[in-house]
């Protein structure tokens, strides 16, 4: 499996091997079979393997194409700095009930998060909402500000943006005294900055900005995993079905997920802990146990 993973085609897996006398039963289609096993049976570990062993602190939701189609894939990020890939759904759109159905489905596999959650996520509205409503008292949620910037910028004309782009790097108070300008400029970029403005600004406002800006002000975990992951699946010719998707996706996650590094400021990681709790106003653990 991990040969045709790592890029040898069934088509001349036969031609690699012929230099191994013992080798046996190499035809492509003999390991197009072992493979479509092998896949399936890494995909049903994927989606089955429990959650309630880590300790979950910040959550990474996002939409990526993938094989043609749209796939929303949600990353863990533990208190020990441990990026571990949770789940996916396919879908045409980011849309509420799909993603619901992810988060819940994580919660049913043991998602712990009673201790407060950091969703990191874009402007979807549908991933918004479903991670509001399933999580509802125990997440935060923090907008990517490259995703703000760019939505906002993107109403200006070229040779503005980037001015633009320099000023909406700031902090509250700065945007807030940008919207008169905007107003003047653009009002679809001014509805734009004010949309989720507030979202845009958690990690400022939970006192954490200094310590993990490089880990979560942007989409870099996630777009380092997609990066990890094209590099076996670009080699696809041809996608065929949604199952052949998953499996190649859930393979691909399982393989990647031991070469992750930890996020930028792990050891920060602690005090948003902290800070999730005292915004969220929730009880120590052991109150909530004995309740």
């Amino acid at each position: 499996m991990l040969r045709v993973l790592k890029g040898i085609s069934c088509r001349n897996y036969e031609a690699c091997a012929e230099a191994v006398p013992e080798a046996f039963g190499v035809s492509a289609s003999s390991v197009s079979r072992r493979f479509i096993k092998a896949t399936a049976k890494k995909l049903k570990q994927f989606q089955e393997r429990p959650l309630d062993d880590y300790d979950f602190v910040a959550l990474f939701v996002d939409g990526k194409s993938f094989a043609d189609e749209q796939m929303v894939i949600a990353l863990g990020v533990t208190m020990s700095g441990e990026k571990i890939p949770l789940g996916f759904v396919e879908t045409s759109t980011e849309n509420e009930r799909v993603c619901r159905q992810l988060i819940q489905d994580l919660i049913r596999r043991g998602l712990r998060y009673h201790e407060g959650l950091l969703a990191i996520i874009d402007g979807s509205k549908g991933l918004h909402s479903a991670i509001r409503k399933t999580l509802k008292g125990y997440v935060r949620i923090h907008r990517f500000q490259w995703h703000k910037r760019e939505n906002v910028v993107s109403y200006l004309p070229e040779p503005g943006r980037p001015r633009f782009r320099r000023k909406l790097q700031k902090a509250k108070a700065a945007l807030e005294a940008l919207k008169p300008e905007l107003a003047l400029l653009n009002q679809s970029a001014l509805g734009s900055l004010e949309e989720g403005l507030e979202e845009t600004l958690t990690l400022h406002r939970l006192g954490m900005l200094p310590f993990l800006k490089r880990s979560f002000r942007t989409t870099n975990c996630i777009e380092a995993i997609n990066s990890m992951i094209a590099d076996s699946t670009d080699k696809v010719k041809r996608w065929t079905n949604s199952m052949q998707r998953h499996r190649w996706l859930a393979a691909a996650l399982l393989d990647t997920q031991p070469r992750l590094r930890n996020v930028s400021g792990y050891r920060h990681l602690p005090l948003l802990r902290q800070a999730l709790k005292n915004d969220l106003n929730l009880q120590p653990t052991q109150d909530l146990l004995r309740a």
